[in-house]
């Protein structure tokens, strides 16, 4: 199984910009993230050289600035946050956290239609691996 690694709000922001396109440089992530964040260099270079040592990111040498790359795989650290998340404030039960969505109306038809097709879909998976099981 993968290293866990927790990644803050702030390192999430950059992490969403490498695995939207990668390589990159300190450069291209601090103009990036300047308009919705405010962030300066020095900033963005202490993310960079947090998450380098949490084995989240890396780098390579470039011409002139160093290339950085996303060490994690998006998928792997949204489930390893959802369940973390899913772990600390409901529990671990999934049933709770829909319940209280809809209870506070918070998920709209379209929201409720995508839920129906994952649960189909999730059903038929069960269906399927338990006549092959």
């Amino acid at each position: 199984m993968a290293k866990m690694i927790r990644l803050s709000e702030a390192e999430w922001k950059v992490m969403n910009l490498l695995w939207e396109e990668a390589p990159q440089t300190m450069m291209q992530l601090t103009n990036h993230l300047k308009e919705t964040t405010g962030w300066t260099k020095h900033t963005v270079m202490t993310f960079l050289k947090r998450m380098e040592e949490k084995g989240a990111v890396r780098y390579e040498e470039g011409g002139r600035a160093k290339l950085y790359y996303p060490k994690v795989d998006r998928t792997e650290a949204v489930i390893q946050e959802t369940e973390e998340f899913l772990e600390k404030v409901f529990d671990g039960r999934m049933g709770l956290m829909l319940n209280t969505m809809v209870e506070q109306q918070a998920l709209s038809r379209e929201e409720i239609r995508e839920l129906y097709e994952i649960l189909r879909q999730a059903e038929e998976q069960s269906r399927e691996g338990g006549a092959n099981g």
